[in-house]
């Protein structure tokens, strides 16, 4: 009981973290831009995700731009396309281990049952961030997100080992 209690605090503290540490960076504005408005869109971008390598791997934008990105899966695993700097990427990767370790994530698919139950109990699972899609095989999504000026920005996938095999990709920004 002792066990189970102390390590159930243990995931709720990690979880915390890394959402705040990811929250700051991620959710809002940040030093890696912030949410875009559709009405805000100068151009369209197509990134199409592969076991693991993206297509393009390098992205050229505007400082200050805001940009639509249309993500499509199309590996046989469960991808994500997210942007930030390498710290938030970084911080990120134990939010994304804890939904595998509770069955939230899978090879191929997404529990959404599972990710509801967790979201409830620890705040988190749902994975709903504006500068992240986080995509089962065979789906599409979108992400609006508006550039900030002067930064060394990328995109990646955090799903565990992803992101260290070189599913990542890196941004340009230009004046």
């Amino acid at each position: 009981m002792y066990k189970t209690s102390l390590s159930a605090a243990f995931a709720a503290l990690l979880a915390m973290s890394a959402s705040s540490a990811y929250a700051a960076g991620g959710h809002g504005k940040s030093e890696a831009g912030e949410p875009g408005k559709s009405s805000d869109v100068t151009s369209t971008i197509e990134v199409v995700m592969y076991d693991n390598y993206y297509e393009p791997e390098s992205i050229s934008v505007k400082e200050g731009e805001t940009v639509r990105f249309i993500v499509k899966n199309a590996g046989t695993l469960v991808h994500e396309f997210n942007i930030g700097t390498a710290k938030m990427l970084e911080d990120h990767a134990p939010e994304m281990q804890m939904m595998v370790d509770h069955g939230v994530l899978e090879a191929d698919k997404i529990n959404h049952d599972v990710a509801k139950k967790m979201q409830a109990s620890m705040g988190h699972g749902m994975h709903e961030m504006p500068n992240s899609a986080l995509l089962e095989p065979g789906k599409t999504g979108e992400v609006i997100w508006k550039f900030p000026e002067h930064a060394e920005l990328e995109f990646g996938c955090t799903v565990p080992g992803h992101y260290e095999s070189g599913m990542v990709g890196e941004f340009s920004l230009s004046h």
